[in-house]
């Protein structure tokens, strides 16, 4: 299979529209895998600080429009490529496509599939990731703040004063920035995130463990501590992963999986570099959505 720069030069060469490379490859894959393919990709490393890169309520039409004349019984191979977004948008879908495959989910992340990302690939029954790949804490982002971190810097502002009263002015400043309620809801936004991955572990990705609960409660724990104890967008390796206990598959363990998986990627690296398109969902069989950034939505 074509490696990045072959795929570039495919492009270039040969007058295809972008879409047209893309999808033959798409098809190329499927026929491998014999699985349904969803493909939810955003182009936040393309263009750094747009808006609408993010997993929101209305990626749902997206996937549902990808769903839509699929044959289910054959399952979905879900390819993430996402800086993560909204935990409750992220939440309904997962619960959506569960529905659909009845939890045949498998994940797939050539690259990096980061916070509610991670949450999206800890619902599937597992996780392919290459030496290339990462996932990153499922810790949720909370009016554009950590939260975990938030909560980590307010109990490390408590003990401080408490031991020393003088360091109140110290701390001041930086707490004060926070409204009387901030802490209390990025406490209910950890506690959201834990409890649904747990969840989803349990059901999923641990359903034939006899300890299933507890292998859960493990996994979430490591990736929320990962996130508050270095930093939210900390990469995460297969190699790590694995550690803690996810179920990951290694994607070089198919060399012709792996080639189809990577060209796949490619284009939809240089979709994203050669077009205004800001996120794609689409399917094996060419049915998309497409999103450009509105003029509100420029950095």
């Amino acid at each position: 299979m074509p490696n990045w720069n072959a795929v570039l030069l495919e492009i270039d060469k040969s007058g295809q529209a972008l879409d047209n490379v893309r999808r033959k490859y798409l098809k190329k894959l499927h026929s491998h895998t014999k699985r349904n393919i969803i493909c939810y990709y955003s182009g936040w490393l393309q263009s750094p600080g747009i808006k609408g890169v993010d997993i929101t309520d209305a990626d749902k039409n997206g996937f549902m429009n990808a769903v839509h004349n699929m044959d289910r019984s054959k399952g979905l191979d879900l390819l993430l490529h996402t800086p993560g977004g909204d935990v409750a948008a992220t939440e309904s879908i997962v619960d959506y496509l569960h529905k659909m495959f009845n939890g045949d989910i498998r994940a797939i992340v050539p690259q990096l599939a980061m916070s509610a990302g991670t949450m999206l690939a800890c619902s599937c029954k597992s996780i392919v990731m290459g030496k290339q790949s990462n996932i990153g804490p499922c810790d949720p982002h909370f009016n554009g703040f950590p939260a975990a971190g938030i909560i980590k810097e307010f109990n490390r502002a408590m003990d401080e004063v408490t031991q020393n009263p003088s360091k109140i002015h110290v701390w001041h400043a930086i707490i004060s920035k926070y409204h009387p309620t901030f802490i209390g809801q990025c406490e209910n936004a950890v506690n959201w995130a834990t409890r649904i991955v747990k969840e989803w572990l349990a059901r999923g990705m641990f359903a034939d463990e006899d300890d299933a609960a507890e292998k859960a409660t493990s996994v979430v724990e490591s990736l929320i501590h990962l996130g508050a104890s270095i930093s939210h967008s900390v990469h995460v390796s297969s190699e790590q992963c694995r550690s803690i206990g996810l179920k990951i598959e290694e994607l070089e363990s198919d060399n012709k999986f792996q080639d189809l998986v990577l060209t796949v990627h490619h284009t939809y690296m240089h979709t994203f570099s050669k077009s205004l398109c800001i996120k794609i969902i689409e399917n094996h069989m060419g049915n998309a959505m497409v999103n450009f950034p509105r003029p509100d939505q420029q950095r």
